[in-house]
């Protein structure tokens, strides 16, 4: 959905993703980089623009580019999303980054900004987070963020290339917040 939340703090800045983002972005994907979504990669840039009008489009959808805010360059993209205000719910996903932002300090920040946002600005109780269970990685990244497993959805999503698979998910509520915040912000402290 249209939004104009900006979120920003340790060298990064997360604003609504636009068709104007979309030659970027696209450039820094590949089809590996995109086999853990749920989505087709989208074969040019203007494929890719496509796929931010559905972002755009999709209800409780908060779509959004990251950005480098020492000198403008586009990262990558996340989102909130099956936001539920009367449930005080919602989910992180559609996240990835170009491969030059792997392991550094962007994915720490810019879930710390969304987690903020959700606990402290949204007032939710739950913030979860999911991905393929055959994606060992990004499993580990969650893991990493603090949050905490809580089960794997046996034949839960189809991936872009067609195939079934499972789903592993994980949360942080409200109770656990100020732990992952503090954990969060030692690691991004430890990253300059």
């Amino acid at each position: 959905m249209q939004h104009d939340i900006h979120l920003d703090g340790f060298g990064i800045r997360l604003e609504p993703v636009t068709a104007d983002h979309a030659s970027d972005l696209w450039a820094l994907t590949d089809d590996e980089l995109w086999a853990g979504m749920t989505t087709p990669r989208p074969t040019d840039p203007a494929d890719y623009a496509r796929h931010i009008v559905t972002q755009q489009e999709t209800p409780g959808m908060l779509a959004f580019a990251v950005i480098d805010d020492t000198d403008g360059r586009i990262l990558g993209s996340t989102s909130l999303y099956d936001l539920s205000i009367p449930q005080r719910r919602v989910e992180i996903g559609s996240t990835w980054y170009g491969r030059a932002s792997w392991g550094g300090r962007t994915n720490p920040a810019a879930k710390y900004l969304l987690f903020r946002h959700a606990f402290e600005t949204l007032g939710l109780a739950r913030v979860a987070l999911r991905c393929d269970a055959r994606n060992t990685r990004s499993a580990a990244a969650i893991r990493r963020l603090g949050a905490v497993p809580e089960g794997i959805l046996r034949a839960h999503r189809v991936a872009a290339d067609g195939s079934r698979g499972d789903t592993a998910y994980f949360s942080v509520v409200e109770e656990e917040w100020p732990a992952v915040a503090a954990g969060l912000l030692a690691r991004l402290a430890a990253a300059g």
